[in-house]
């Protein structure tokens, strides 16, 4: 009986041993971690669409999205918190100026999305400059002030106003005649306003020569983009052909994306006007494809803002070198032209 069992010991012993080996090599799905900027919209479609249609799936991911909280997803991805997050090209850069060790690895929307809007009936407001001397309802973030100032002073104004720090009250503060001006989403805040009957007359930054910007993006811890270079492309071309559907097919793309968060949306007509704007105005680069960066845009509106002095380093100090802003983002995880 003795040197049965020992055999049949042994025979467990190696099995577990398999097993272990099998749990130890990192077999079954990757976990990745994806903070979001805010609760579930139309600047996350891609990311839902990619994991409602088992995109991620198929790609050996097991992807879970993080629950907006306080904190910035340019922190958590940079902490470690998460692989990668939803970002935007103006916060980005005080961040990564910062320390922050990210990296940008697909544009999302081209284009700026937000724009300068009062109310539509706000006759004595027909350009940048009439906001001299008004109220600027904000957000507390770091690049809202000198952004408005530059567009105000390029439409001929001074660009001298006064802030209030609201957070998303701002709208209603904007709607009540609290505030001049704040920036909404076009493609969001903007159609909303419209459907509430109090629609806003916006000014876009790009037409009194600000420079253009990627104005969302999905970025990825820097270390762990080094060290797992293939999943990494895995994760970010699955991601970017849920956002190349948005594109090809904004009512599909908006129906997962409601499909994907049952309860979080009231208005689905909302969701699908915007991102039906999305896929005519934002999502694509000059060429037509989803996804690309260029370092002309890089340098166009973070170097603008290196320029103006507002940037602070890891000691909080102004920077004084330019950075290099080839690093700061890469095209290496997208899918090449077809």
């Amino acid at each position: 009986m003795k040197p049965v069992r020992a055999r049949a010991l042994a025979a467990l012993s190696a099995v577990l041993a398999l097993v272990l080996a099998g749990c130890g090599s990192g077999s079954g799905p990757q976990p990745i971690r994806v903070a979001l900027d805010w609760t579930p919209n139309t600047n996350h479609t891609g990311l839902f669409v990619a994991q409602q249609e088992g995109w991620f799936r198929e790609a050996g991911l097991d992807v879970q999205f993080l629950p907006y909280n306080n904190t910035s997803p340019d922190t958590l991805v940079s902490s470690g918190a998460a692989e990668f997050g939803i970002s935007f090209q103006d916060s980005f850069t005080f961040s990564k100026a910062a320390g922050a060790d990210i990296t940008s690895v697909m544009a999302v929307l081209q284009h700026w999305a937000t724009q300068i809007a009062v109310r539509a009936d706000r006759a004595d407001i027909t350009s940048p400059k009439d906001l001299d001397g008004k109220t600027y309802g904000g957000f507390g973030a770091a690049y809202e002030e000198p952004k408005m100032r530059a567009v105000i002073r390029d439409a001929g104004g001074t660009g001298t106003f006064r802030t209030v720090v609201l957070g998303t009250a701002a709208y209603e503060a904007l709607y009540a005649g609290q505030v001049d001006f704040t920036e909404p989403f076009v493609a969001w805040e903007g159609i909303e306003a419209e459907m509430r009957g109090q629609p806003l007359k916006t000014f876009s930054y790009t037409d009194y020569g600000f420079p253009d910007a990627y104005n969302v993006l999905l970025i990825g811890n820097s270390p762990w983009l080094q060290a797992h270079p293939d999943l990494a492309a895995k994760f970010v071309q699955a991601a970017q052909r849920g956002y190349q559907l948005a594109a090809d097919d904004p009512d599909r793309a908006a129906q997962l994306l409601i499909d994907a968060n049952p309860g979080t949306f009231t208005e689905p007509d909302l969701v699908r006007r915007s991102q039906e704007m999305l896929a005519d105005r934002f999502l694509r680069d000059e060429n037509g494809r989803v996804g690309t960066q260029t370092l002309e845009k890089w340098t166009g509106y973070s170097g603008w803002v290196f320029g103006t002095g507002a940037l602070t380093g890891p000691d909080g100090a102004p920077l004084t070198q330019r950075p290099d802003f080839t690093t700061w983002f890469s095209d290496d995880y997208v899918a090449p032209p077809a």
